[in-house]
């Protein structure tokens, strides 16, 4: 769709890392003009997060990118053995009783999955633009002009029709549009940085915990480890200072309890556990999505893939809004389904910290805790909120009992070709799956034709409904299943979700 003669751009993505790139992705693929604005001249190759939990991974699989993202072997399948992981540092989750489709969790460092986003963005037609950083925002009647400062310093401006702050925990565009961040502050200073171990025999290995703190260390026997520390005495003086090796060392080496001699630094950061939340998530034409809008603790790697979760519900409902067929409220409800989702992870990685605490005092509590999640409920609970797959969203589907909930990647045969649901969500349409062939479903659905996917298919396992409107983010609109699966209750979801017939 050709810009609007007022406007550069229909959308500014401000923030280039795996969010703003992956949203970027999502509006290009469905036509939209998107520009993403990048601080940082060139990426910086540091990886803060590097764990896909399984609802990330199966929602990338509905875009064909989940083998993209694994530099390395794929992933093992789900139904391999247990899958330990870990709530507030002890290690008796089972991921592989939780997850049923698609590998558990994906090892896909933060700097290499936003480099696949980007390229792919680049190749649908979005821009991303590097160095340049966002300075002023003002709103027109019809659009948003973005003042920013390209490498040399000068100052150039840009007119969108949307404007999307993916910029991280200190968001430009959430401090110019005057959206608070509010939440519990730190009360834990934590450091994490790559270094060359000296003695790695003498390193403490592993999540190791005393009445000192935390010491976190990834062993690279061939370069540099990545080590962290949390410190539960107080949050640090200033947040933004400068890391130096010595500093670094030195808190090591205090929580350790003996020397860990490091070279050859990289990356060194100060972080905290300050659990903050955007108070909107939408102002007039500006939204947040990522960090911008929720900063936790990385309790659990649950951060980026809040995030690329956010991304993926955003992006088709403003496509919606740029092409003009968005029903009234459709993107509003971007903060009412993402914003609860945040808020319960901001509670549990709370949870998590205080379970942290090195307090001798604490052990007891943290041993009876361990036991319990060996319990099916517990671990059920508990793998559901990490992983992810326990989010369902209110659709509106009354008696439906799959409205809401994320649709299986069901085995289908169309014709003589054998495929499967994600397969059909690739292209990031809404998706219309007759598992009968039904003409009068089919004919309710005839004049969304132009924007919805009609398939017919049998699939190979019976799911309890002949009928599925999925989302382009892959969860269930309507189903046939319950009170209200005849035309007239498809007619209304169409329109609810996807606009007056076009």
């Amino acid at each position: 769709m050709p810009n609007s003669p007022a406007v550069d751009t229909q959308v500014a993505v401000v923030g280039g890392g795996p969010v703003g790139t992956l949203l970027a992705r999502e509006l290009a693929l469905l036509g939209v003009d998107v520009t993403v604005l990048e601080k940082l001249s060139s990426p910086d190759g540091f990886s803060k997060a590097g764990t896909l939990h399984a609802r990330t991974a199966q929602t990338l699989h509905r875009r064909g990118l989940l083998e993209a993202v694994q530099p390395g072997p794929p992933a093992p399948p789900v139904g391999t053995g247990r899958v330990p992981f870990h709530f507030s540092g002890m290690f008796d989750l089972d991921l592989g009783r939780v997850v049923t489709e698609g590998p558990v969790m994906v090892g896909s460092p933060q700097a290499w999955a936003q480099e696949v986003f980007a390229a792919e963005a680049e190749r649908l037609g979005a821009r991303i633009r590097r160095g340049r950083e966002l300075v002023r925002l003002d709103e027109e009647p019809d659009a948003m002009r973005l003042t920013v400062r390209g490498p040399g310093g000068a100052t150039e401006t840009l007119r969108a029709s949307w404007v999307v702050g993916a910029d991280g925990a200190r968001s430009a565009v959430r401090r110019l549009t005057g959206i608070e961040f509010t939440g519990t502050p730190a009360r834990v200073g934590a450091l994490i940085g790559e270094v060359r171990l000296l003695d790695p025999a003498r390193a403490p290995q592993g999540w190791q915990r005393n009445p000192r703190g935390w010491t976190l260390v990834w062993l690279n026997l061939f370069g540099r480890s990545r080590v962290c520390t949390y410190d539960f005495r107080g949050p640090h003086a200033d947040r933004r200072a400068p890391v130096t090796l010595e500093e670094f060392r030195t808190e090591v080496e205090r929580i350790a309890g003996h020397p860990v001699p490091m070279d050859s630094p990289s990356g060194l950061t100060r972080f905290s556990d300050a659990a903050l939340q955007a108070e909107y998530y939408r102002v007039g034409r500006v939204l947040l999505a990522g960090d911008a809008a929720h900063v936790h603790f990385p309790a659990g790697g649950q951060g980026v893939n809040l995030g690329l979760q956010d991304a993926v519900n955003l992006g088709w409902k403003l496509a919606a809004e740029v092409h003009g067929w968005a029903p009234p409220g459709l993107l509003d409800t971007y903060e009412t389904e993402r914003a609860p989702v945040a808020e319960a992870v901001l509670e549990n990685v709370r949870a998590q910290v205080a379970l942290m605490d090195p307090d001798p005092r604490m052990d007891a509590l943290r041993t009876l805790f361990a036991r319990m999640m060996h319990f099916d409920d517990v671990n059920q609970y508990l793998g559901g909120m990490i992983s992810g797959v326990d989010v369902t969203y209110d659709t509106g589907g009354r008696g439906d009992p799959l409205a809401g909930r994320f649709a299986p990647d069901l085995l289908l045969k169309t014709g003589d070709t054998l495929t499967g649901l994600a397969e059909l969500l690739h292209d990031a349409r809404p998706l219309l799956l007759l598992l009968t062939d039904s003409e009068e479903l089919r004919g309710a659905a005839e004049p969304w034709r132009p924007r919805v996917n009609v398939v017919t298919a049998t699939a190979s396992e019976p799911i309890g409904t002949d009928a599925l409107l999925v989302r382009p983010d892959g969860y269930i609109a309507w189903s046939a299943l319950g009170g209200a699966g005849d035309a007239d209750a498809l007619t209304g979801a169409l329109g609810c979700w996807f606009g007056d017939p076009a």
